[in-house]
């Protein structure tokens, strides 16, 4: 009987036996089949959700440089373009492309109803 025992552990730890699949028909194997199961498919679903989720934070960090970029040059848009608006710039500019265009020489007033 131990010369029996002593047989089936060395078989257990022969790395043949594990690899021709002899431990698949192991007791406690077949006892929780389906725990065992049960516990391969969610690995696989948290590694997917897992790669999902890292393609979702890279998608965010190059959405997040390129809202950045844009920003930066709505700025410098809207600093050039308030440049251009100052009276001394457009009458220079007025000016350059030969214009017949003068300033006003009476301030605005409001009309009241």
């Amino acid at each position: 009987m131990k010369a029996n025992k002593k047989k089936n552990k060395e078989k257990r730890l022969s790395f043949l036996y594990i690899l021709g699949g002899g431990f698949l028909k192991e007791n406690f194997i077949l006892k929780h089949t389906k725990m065992i199961v049960l516990i391969v498919i969610l690995v696989f679903f948290f590694i997917g959700n897992r790669y999902t989720c890292m393609q979702k934070l890279r998608e965010i960090d190059r959405l997040q440089k390129k809202l950045s970029d844009v920003r930066f040059e709505a700025l410098s848009i809207s600093s050039e373009l308030t440049g251009n608006s100052r009276q001394s710039q457009v009458e220079t500019l007025i000016k350059q492309q030969g214009l017949e265009l003068e300033g006003a020489m009476s301030p605005p007033y409001e009309l009241y109803k």
